[in-house]
Protein backbone atom coordinates (compact mmCIF):
# COMPACT_ATOMS: atom_id res chain seq x y z
CA UNK A 1 0.00 0.00 0.00
CA UNK A 2 1.54 3.29 -1.12
CA UNK A 3 0.78 6.42 0.91
CA UNK A 4 -0.09 9.59 -1.03
CA UNK A 5 0.84 12.89 0.61
CA UNK A 6 -0.72 15.93 -1.08
CA UNK A 7 0.61 19.44 -0.59
CA UNK A 8 -2.00 22.21 -0.23
CA UNK A 9 -1.79 25.97 0.17
CA UNK A 10 -5.40 27.19 0.18
CA UNK A 11 -8.91 26.26 1.22
CA UNK A 12 -9.65 25.24 -2.38
CA UNK A 13 -6.69 22.86 -2.63
CA UNK A 14 -7.50 21.55 0.84
CA UNK A 15 -11.04 20.64 -0.24
CA UNK A 16 -9.76 18.98 -3.40
CA UNK A 17 -7.17 16.94 -1.51
CA UNK A 18 -9.61 15.75 1.16
CA UNK A 19 -12.37 14.86 -1.30
CA UNK A 20 -9.83 13.09 -3.51
CA UNK A 21 -8.71 10.79 -0.70
CA UNK A 22 -5.26 12.11 0.21
CA UNK A 23 -3.65 9.96 2.92
CA UNK A 24 -1.68 12.86 4.40
CA UNK A 25 -1.60 16.62 3.87
CA UNK A 26 1.45 18.83 3.73
CA UNK A 27 0.07 22.24 4.67
CA UNK A 28 1.93 25.21 3.16
CA UNK A 29 1.56 28.64 1.70
CA UNK A 30 2.98 29.73 -1.66
CA UNK A 31 3.40 26.47 -3.51
CA UNK A 32 4.44 28.61 -6.47
CA UNK A 33 7.81 29.10 -4.74
CA UNK A 34 8.12 25.56 -3.41
CA UNK A 35 6.06 26.00 -0.25
CA UNK A 36 6.40 28.34 2.72
CA UNK A 37 5.08 28.35 6.30
CA UNK A 38 1.25 28.31 6.27
CA UNK A 39 -1.07 30.62 8.12
CA UNK A 40 -2.31 29.19 11.41
CA UNK A 41 -5.92 29.37 10.15
CA UNK A 42 -5.27 27.08 7.17
CA UNK A 43 -3.33 24.64 9.32
CA UNK A 44 -6.15 24.54 11.89
CA UNK A 45 -8.74 23.98 9.18
CA UNK A 46 -6.63 21.21 7.67
CA UNK A 47 -6.20 19.45 11.01
CA UNK A 48 -9.96 19.67 11.60
CA UNK A 49 -10.60 17.50 8.50
CA UNK A 50 -9.18 14.49 10.34
CA UNK A 51 -6.64 13.77 7.59
CA UNK A 52 -3.13 13.52 9.10
CA UNK A 53 -1.33 16.83 8.53
CA UNK A 54 2.28 17.97 8.51
CA UNK A 55 3.15 21.67 8.45
CA UNK A 56 5.83 23.29 6.32
CA UNK A 57 8.28 25.46 8.23
CA UNK A 58 10.13 27.65 5.71
CA UNK A 59 10.22 31.38 6.24
CA UNK A 60 11.19 32.50 2.74
CA UNK A 61 11.83 31.37 -0.79
CA UNK A 62 15.36 30.90 -2.07
CA UNK A 63 18.20 28.93 -0.56
CA UNK A 64 18.15 26.91 2.65
CA UNK A 65 21.02 28.64 4.47
CA UNK A 66 19.37 30.51 7.33
CA UNK A 67 20.62 33.31 9.55
CA UNK A 68 20.33 33.14 13.33
CA UNK A 69 17.44 35.61 13.19
CA UNK A 70 15.60 33.52 10.60
CA UNK A 71 16.04 30.39 12.69
CA UNK A 72 14.78 32.15 15.82
CA UNK A 73 11.65 33.28 13.98
CA UNK A 74 10.98 29.77 12.66
CA UNK A 75 11.37 28.28 16.13
CA UNK A 76 8.75 30.73 17.40
CA UNK A 77 6.46 29.52 14.62
CA UNK A 78 7.21 25.92 15.53
CA UNK A 79 6.10 26.59 19.10
CA UNK A 80 2.78 27.85 17.70
CA UNK A 81 2.50 24.74 15.55
CA UNK A 82 2.79 22.58 18.67
CA UNK A 83 -0.27 24.25 20.13
CA UNK A 84 -2.25 23.42 16.99
CA UNK A 85 -0.90 19.83 17.06
CA UNK A 86 -0.32 18.67 13.49
CA UNK A 87 1.22 15.21 13.14
CA UNK A 88 4.54 16.64 12.06
CA UNK A 89 6.70 19.47 10.80
CA UNK A 90 8.55 19.75 7.49
CA UNK A 91 11.89 21.57 7.61
CA UNK A 92 15.28 21.68 5.96
CA UNK A 93 18.44 23.71 6.47
CA UNK A 94 21.87 23.56 4.88
CA UNK A 95 25.27 25.03 5.54
CA UNK A 96 26.94 27.27 2.98
CA UNK A 97 29.08 24.30 1.94
CA UNK A 98 26.06 22.17 1.06
CA UNK A 99 25.86 19.94 4.11
CA UNK A 100 22.91 19.37 6.45
CA UNK A 101 22.86 22.12 9.09
CA UNK A 102 23.13 19.84 12.10
CA UNK A 103 22.77 22.62 14.67
CA UNK A 104 19.60 24.05 13.16
CA UNK A 105 18.05 20.63 12.64
CA UNK A 106 18.91 19.49 16.17
CA UNK A 107 17.10 22.53 17.60
CA UNK A 108 14.05 21.89 15.45
CA UNK A 109 13.85 18.21 16.36
CA UNK A 110 14.19 18.93 20.08
CA UNK A 111 11.35 21.44 20.00
CA UNK A 112 9.14 19.52 17.57
CA UNK A 113 8.90 16.24 19.47
CA UNK A 114 6.66 14.31 19.80
CA UNK A 115 5.69 15.48 16.29
CA UNK A 116 7.41 13.77 13.38
CA UNK A 117 10.10 15.62 11.45
CA UNK A 118 10.44 15.52 7.65
CA UNK A 119 13.51 16.98 5.95
CA UNK A 120 12.21 18.62 2.78
CA UNK A 121 13.68 19.02 -0.69
CA UNK A 122 16.60 21.05 0.59
CA UNK A 123 17.99 17.50 0.52
CA UNK A 124 18.23 17.73 -3.26
CA UNK A 125 20.80 20.53 -2.90
CA UNK A 126 23.24 18.64 -0.64
CA UNK A 127 26.70 17.89 -2.01
CA UNK A 128 26.69 14.23 -0.88
CA UNK A 129 23.22 12.68 -0.53
CA UNK A 130 24.36 9.47 1.14
CA UNK A 131 26.39 11.26 3.81
CA UNK A 132 23.48 13.66 4.29
CA UNK A 133 21.10 10.73 4.71
CA UNK A 134 23.42 9.28 7.37
CA UNK A 135 23.28 12.60 9.23
CA UNK A 136 19.49 12.72 9.08
CA UNK A 137 19.23 9.18 10.41
CA UNK A 138 21.71 9.88 13.20
CA UNK A 139 19.66 12.89 14.32
CA UNK A 140 16.40 10.93 14.30
CA UNK A 141 14.64 12.51 11.32
CA UNK A 142 11.61 10.43 10.37
CA UNK A 143 11.33 11.13 6.65
CA UNK A 144 13.09 12.87 3.76
CA UNK A 145 11.28 14.38 0.78
CA UNK A 146 13.42 14.08 -2.32
CA UNK A 147 13.40 13.73 -6.08
CA UNK A 148 16.70 11.88 -5.89
CA UNK A 149 18.56 15.07 -6.72
CA UNK A 150 16.98 15.23 -10.19
CA UNK A 151 14.54 17.80 -11.57
CA UNK A 152 11.71 15.37 -10.80
CA UNK A 153 11.21 12.02 -9.11
CA UNK A 154 10.71 10.11 -12.36
CA UNK A 155 14.10 11.23 -13.63
CA UNK A 156 15.59 10.55 -10.21
CA UNK A 157 14.02 7.13 -9.70
CA UNK A 158 17.32 5.23 -9.87
CA UNK A 159 18.91 7.47 -7.23
CA UNK A 160 15.76 7.12 -5.14
CA UNK A 161 16.23 3.35 -5.27
CA UNK A 162 19.82 3.77 -4.05
CA UNK A 163 18.63 5.98 -1.19
CA UNK A 164 15.95 3.45 -0.19
CA UNK A 165 18.61 0.73 -0.14
CA UNK A 166 20.99 2.91 1.89
CA UNK A 167 18.26 3.79 4.41
CA UNK A 168 17.40 0.13 5.09
CA UNK A 169 14.13 1.14 6.72
CA UNK A 170 15.74 3.53 9.20
CA UNK A 171 14.19 6.60 7.58
CA UNK A 172 11.33 6.89 5.08
CA UNK A 173 12.20 8.08 1.59
CA UNK A 174 9.27 10.19 0.37
CA UNK A 175 9.44 10.58 -3.41
CA UNK A 176 8.37 14.04 -4.58
CA UNK A 177 8.76 16.37 -7.49
CA UNK A 178 6.59 15.98 -10.57
CA UNK A 179 4.79 12.89 -9.25
CA UNK A 180 1.56 12.48 -11.20
CA UNK A 181 -0.93 9.74 -12.00
CA UNK A 182 0.82 8.86 -15.27
CA UNK A 183 4.27 8.25 -13.73
CA UNK A 184 3.63 7.31 -10.09
CA UNK A 185 3.46 3.58 -10.72
CA UNK A 186 6.84 3.53 -12.47
CA UNK A 187 8.43 5.74 -9.79
CA UNK A 188 7.25 3.32 -7.09
CA UNK A 189 8.24 0.24 -9.07
CA UNK A 190 11.72 1.48 -9.93
CA UNK A 191 12.57 3.04 -6.58
CA UNK A 192 10.86 0.88 -3.99
CA UNK A 193 9.43 3.89 -2.12
CA UNK A 194 6.23 3.36 -0.15
CA UNK A 195 5.31 7.05 0.16
CA UNK A 196 4.85 9.59 -2.65
CA UNK A 197 4.26 13.35 -2.54
CA UNK A 198 2.29 15.36 -5.09
CA UNK A 199 0.27 18.51 -5.57
CA UNK A 200 -2.27 16.41 -7.48
CA UNK A 201 -4.79 13.95 -6.06
CA UNK A 202 -4.94 10.51 -7.68
CA UNK A 203 -5.25 6.87 -6.64
CA UNK A 204 -1.73 5.79 -5.62
CA UNK A 205 -0.36 2.61 -7.24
Amino acid sequence: MVLLEVCIDSQATLRTAVSGGANRLEVCSRLDVGGLTPEDALLSESIATGVPCVAMMRSRAGDFVYTAAEMSAMLVQLARFKVLSPRGVVFGALTASGDVDREALTRVIALARPMSVTFHRAFDAVRDPFSALDVLMSLGVDRVLTSGGAPDAFEGRDRLRQLVAHARGRITILAGGGVRAHNAREIVRASGVVEIHSSTVFAPP
